[in-house]
């Protein structure tokens, strides 16, 4: 199975677009519109799987450059997400960095 990453889409691609492009290379298993998660909006890009490699071999060198609704597009086999550190998320501790932390120190002696 391979997945392919498609960059650089114009915002009014839907998935059926998407697979109706790459079906024309061969069997497609899932295609993956990204969207912001704020607004539902799409966010230019998408994942397509297909399970021969030889096909996405094909799609690949076929449709990278290509342009598409006016865009060039990026096509290319996708690289695993990279690992990110773990961020304090709202309403979880913020240790140090909290208000007291801001309040200065007075001492009496």
């Amino acid at each position: 199975m391979k997945s392919i990453f498609i960059g650089n889409l114009n915002f009014e691609t839907s998935e059926s677009d998407v697979r109706v492009t790459f079906e024309q290379y061969g069997e497609v298993r899932r295609v993956t519109m990204v969207t912001d998660r704020d607004t539902g909006l799409p966010r230019g890009f998408a994942f397509v799987e297909m399970p021969d490699d030889e096909e996405a071999a094909t799609a690949i060198a076929d449709l990278n450059g290509r342009q598409a609704g006016g865009r060039t597009l990026t096509v290319n086999e996708a690289r695993p997400r990279p690992e990110r550190p773990s961020t304090p998320r709202a309403g979880h501790s913020r240790g140090d960095y909290g208000a007291s932390a801001l309040k200065p120190s007075y001492s009496r002696r």
